[in-house]
């Protein structure tokens, strides 16, 4: 495949050396901060991360001139939940946002209402789903919705560079919708083949699936298009010395075992930080982090102090430090998302622990998945007997109510080791750090389950549908309480 003449990075290599330690450096520095968030994209799925077909040269030479990320985790592999979760450093059940489309409620304090109380100028563009009760957190929203796939969001994002007060340090939220469905139809920075599709096991190698993995690989280059362009606006206005820039994104592919899902494919993402006068070029952090540590790093390059509130740490010490210990485990939930679930995770560096509370329901994807082509040839395929088990496991239920995957030996989490003997001390380890985390962020598993928006089979909307928005974690469900 001819790589496309991108608008790649320029080298930066003699800019990176760093003359003084960066928790000392930033004493007297305020850097802009940029946050850029993809929409529905896996971290196996960027060169960077080793894909070996994808075209991302600009995210590419962005982790080859900072910092990777290996073990970075989301907090929810769910779009609203996890966005409202990194703007608040809070756990989705802490959010009173945990379900897809709840709007953060205004008393939640976020990263943004605190830069600009440290003189920030702070400004949003593209995807919103935050709801409208934080708006005025930003000086400026310039929000873009989907339509039909017409669209990455980022229209807007140089707009607000080049529209930015010059005598103030910037937070810039950038949020694409790239590559959530329905894919883009027409001009696209790259055109993917289906010969470019590294599939994983768990889905059928059907001609479809294969055309549609490599409209998602053509998203996933129109981001990094996107993405480039923001590096050479920084270039062009000789900002890019003293502006952080981090690309996450908030939850995994768009696909029936990936979105919405706990496993790596669902809530493992890929985060890359690019500071070039700060972070030494090339490096790689293998500690485990969340997205729940976005917050309150940005508070720190600020100068901020954190508030009660936040429940994640900074991950300054790691910009200079990428080996220094940090997480022994990272945390994420599975909450309604078109279709009623809730489940928990716990990762740690070797092995993926979860616990299934509706296990009797299966772990049916979004409803953007099940009304979507694949899906009804994935249907078709499991009536008639042609998919494997694990191929079949969005049809399971009920479900194991534990799962245990040791990520060294079986990265795609196929052979589930809850009830393998040998593994007794991993599995109770990785229990004991749950019940900890449910204790300490206050965990509760809801008394009344919402109900499904869309037909579990066929995608079409469910009659008079009604989703019940509790006030209150009581009215909720405290009986439900683990």
């Amino acid at each position: 495949m001819n790589r496309p003449s991108f608008p790649l990075i320029p080298c930066l290599f003699l800019l990176a050396s760093v003359s003084s330690p960066l928790t000392a450096s930033l004493e007297h520095t305020s850097p802009n901060i940029i946050l850029i968030i993809a929409d529905d994209q896996s971290q196996a799925d960027l060169g960077a991360y080793g894909h070996p077909t994808v075209q991302t040269p600009n995210l590419d030479q962005m982790a080859a001139r900072g910092m990777r990320f290996d073990q970075a985790f989301l907090t929810a592999s769910s779009c609203s939940p996890s966005r409202c979760s990194m703007i608040t450093s809070r756990y989705p059940h802490n959010t009173g946002a945990e379900q897809l489309h709840w709007p953060l409620p205004k008393e939640q304090t976020t990263v943004s209402e605190l830069l600009r109380q440290k003189g920030y100028w702070t400004a949003a563009a593209g995807k919103w789903h935050l709801g409208d009760e934080v708006r005025d957190r930003f000086d400026l929203i310039r929000e873009m919705e989907i339509s039909k796939g017409t669209t990455s969001g980022a229209d807007d994002w140089l707009t607000l560079l080049k529209e930015r007060p010059a005598d103030r340090p910037f937070f810039l939220w950038l949020a694409a919708w790239d590559s959530h469905r329905p894919f883009m139809e027409g001009p696209l920075p790259v055109h993917h083949q289906p010969k470019d599709v590294v599939l994983p096991p768990y889905y059928p190698a059907t001609d479809l699936y294969l055309q549609d993995f490599a409209a998602y690989y053509d998203e996933i280059s129109r981001f990094d298009e996107n993405v480039g362009r923001v590096l050479q606006e920084l270039e062009r206005q000789k900002i890019a010395d003293n502006t952080v820039v981090i690309v996450v994104a908030d939850n995994g592919r768009p696909f029936a075992r990936d979105k919405t899902t706990l496993y790596d494919s669902g809530v493992k993402t890929p985060f890359i930080v690019y500071w070039p006068s700060k972070i030494k070029p090339g490096q790689v952090c293998r500690s485990i982090i969340s997205t729940i540590d976005i917050a309150p790093t940005f508070l720190a390059l600020a100068g901020a102090e954190p508030p009660p509130s936040f429940q994640g740490k900074s991950l300054v010490p790691l910009l200079e430090q990428p080996d220094t210990p940090f997480r022994e485990f990272a945390f994420s939930e599975r909450n309604w998302h078109d279709f009623e679930d809730h489940g928990r995770s716990v990762r740690s560096a070797r092995y993926r622990y979860i616990r299934n509370d509706y296990n009797d329901l299966p772990a049916t994807p979004s409803a953007d998945t099940v009304y979507h082509k694949t899906w009804w040839e994935l249907v078709r395929l499991y009536e008639q007997g042609a998919l494997n088990e694990a191929q079949s496991r969005p049809f399971l239920a009920p479900r194991p109510p534990e799962e245990l995957y040791d990520l060294e030996n079986d990265p795609q989490e196929l052979v589930n080791l809850a009830t393998r003997s040998g593994y007794e001390a991993q599995l109770q380890r990785h229990r004991n750090a749950l019940e900890r985390w449910i204790t300490e962020t206050d965990d509760f598993i809801p008394s009344v389950r919402t109900p499904d928006d869309f037909d579990r089979r066929t995608g079409a909307p469910t009659p008079n549908r009604q989703r019940p928005r509790p006030s209150k974690k009581e009215t909720y469900g405290t009986s439900g309480k683990y």
